[in-house]
């Protein structure tokens, strides 16, 4: 599946499965995506209660926004049954996050719990497993996007929690690179910080410059900022649809080249073009 056919994720909000009142207050914001987290933010003691309050705001909100659950990971407890769970879901479930993804096998595994079950799954990549077999992780069974996990990855890393942007050039060239052969969404992690301040937007657009897809957020503050960072300006949607007809009309005619002020154009400028339309979901 092509990036152009993916839902629009620029900016994805986290809100924890254990409460309530944060996961209704996530559902009704502006955000493209609501994670449902039933991992870092639900203690163990609250494993259970938060899979049975998760699946009912799924089935109520899920035919009217995109909505996923971050599960358990491979090798907990709880890992089997929150992958029944949301089997069980079925359309109303937009994809499950599947945390710690270290290899293919994690797929897999996920994928013949999940039986005949169609929904897809998002990779959390957080740990240098992870980044050193994603070219395997992204061609692994129902994947639809990798998510950067700069928690976990830091802490294995030994990398300050205070890293700017430009630090982690490699990990997301690595992964960016791994999801565009395959064809599935790069999202960015989230930012350590709730506040929408200056440092918060400067590794959004660093990210967004890049060539991301979205970026998860931890608070809905940051949303705003996050969405615009990924949404094309007015010039560029237009600049865009020129393109693209300038590419048409050419073709209509039989012709070799197409040109547009004064410049030649080719694939390579369409799939821009038609990378900077699929942001506005035109």
């Amino acid at each position: 599946m092509s990036s152009e056919q993916h839902l629009r994720q620029r900016a994805v909000l986290v809100a924890p499965g254990s409460d309530e009142r944060k996961a209704g207050k996530a559902l009704a914001s502006a955000v493209d995506e609501v994670v449902l987290d039933l991992e870092d933010a639900v203690t163990a003691a609250q494993k259970d209660a938060a899979r049975e309050l998760v699946a009912p705001l799924v089935r109520e909100h899920g035919a009217a926004r995109t909505v996923s659950v971050r599960i358990n990971g491979r090798g907990t407890p709880w890992f089997e049954d929150d992958l029944r769970t949301c089997a069980a879901l079925g359309d109303a479930l937009a994809s499950i996050v599947i945390p710690k993804v270290e290899s293919a096998d994690d797929l897999v595994e996920a994928d013949r719990i999940l039986g005949d079950s169609t929904v897809p799954v998002q990779a959390l990549i957080e740990a240098p497993a992870g980044v050193q077999r994603i070219d395997e992780i992204v061609a692994g069974p129902r994947v639809a996007g990798v998510i950067i996990g700069y928690a976990d990855l830091g802490a294995s890393l030994g990398r300050a929690r205070t890293a700017a942007p430009e630090h982690w050039l490699y990990v997301q060239d690595r992964v960016l690179h791994a999801a565009r052969a395959a064809g599935v969404q790069a999202i960015d992690g989230p930012f350590l910080g709730i506040a929408d301040d200056d440092a918060f937007r400067h590794s959004v657009q660093w990210v967004s410059d890049l060539g991301f897809d979205g970026k998860w957020v931890i608070h809905p503050a940051q949303i705003t900022s996050a969405a615009a960072a990924f949404t094309p300006t007015d010039d560029q949607v237009d600049a865009a649809r020129k393109v693209l007809a300038a590419l048409e009309e050419a073709e209509n005619r039989g012709a070799g080249a197409a040109q547009l002020d004064g410049q030649m154009l080719d694939e390579a400028v369409a799939v821009a073009a038609r990378r900077t339309l699929s942001k506005i979901g035109a």
